[in-house]
């Protein structure tokens, strides 16, 4: 469970995404843990690693917080209404639309090898930067509180494809979204008591170690090595969420 952390925050630390790593890895440990509590104690470990990552990414590359606060505010909203929801939703309805929006994001990444690379802003300086940053963070915050896979990978692209962000902004960006609806979904987890503590803390640990290493190599390397890691990340979904998705449909 430890090393699972501490993987997942690394690759959540640079691109997001941690969770391919770490609910698998919590489903196979715990085969008798009910759904809800697996999904309150990744939740609790991914908080340590989002928090340090986030800090970390401060410190380094300063993201401008008049746009990454508000995106961050409205991510906490939408994620507390998805995790509300999630319980009335049947996931398995969401598992085919997930992976022709994967698909696309990756394919679209590839058609443009320039994306990303550099920061071209839009809208900069503007009421409608902010506008769209904050409906970027409402949508995909809802979509993590309900589902949750790939929610910082979704934030990254948006924030890339949408607003012009080079892949090294638009990462220190969706940490900071990422941290808000983690700690949206613990305030509806936490008081059903679904959270294993004694696991989500040590895990958490390991997850705070990840996301520290992971934001100080992404700061390092630069846009080009968050793009690919990007790629291989969401590759990687593509392949998790297909085969789910033919299990589902073929039983």
């Amino acid at each position: 469970m430890g090393l699972a952390a501490l993987t997942a925050g690394w690759i959540d630390a640079v691109v997001g995404g941690g969770g391919l790593v770490q609910l698998p890895a919590l489903m196979v440990g715990f085969p008798a843990a009910a759904p809800v509590q697996i999904l309150a104690t990744n939740k609790l470990s991914s908080v340590f690693g989002t928090a340090v990552s986030s800090v970390t990414y401060y410190r380094r590359v300063r993201p401008d917080l008049r746009t990454a606060l508000p995106m961050a505010g409205l991510a906490f909203v939408g994620s507390l209404g998805g995790a509300l929801l999630a319980s009335r939703i049947p996931k398995e309805a969401f598992n085919p639309i997930i992976l022709v929006v994967l698909v696309g994001v990756g394919a679209y990444t590839l058609a443009k090898p320039s994306m990303g690379t550099m920061s071209a802003l839009r809208f900069h300086g503007s009421r409608r930067h902010v506008v769209l940053a904050g409906l970027v963070g409402f949508v995909v915050g809802s979509y993590d509180g309900l589902l949750g896979p790939g929610t910082g990978s979704f934030l990254v692209f948006a924030l890339v494809g949408l607003l012009g962000y080079g892949f090294l902004q638009a990462s220190a960006k969706a940490k900071i979204a990422n941290l808000a609806t983690n700690l949206a979904a613990l305030c509806i987890f936490i008081p059903m008591g679904a959270v294993m503590w004694k696991v989500g803390l040590l895990m958490g640990l390991c997850n705070l170690a990840g996301g520290y290493l992971g934001a100080r190599t992404a700061v390092a390397r630069g846009s080009g090595f968050v793009r690919a890691v990007f790629v291989v990340v969401v590759g990687a979904f593509v392949l998790k969420i297909g085969w789910d998705t033919v299990v589902q449909f073929t039983g």
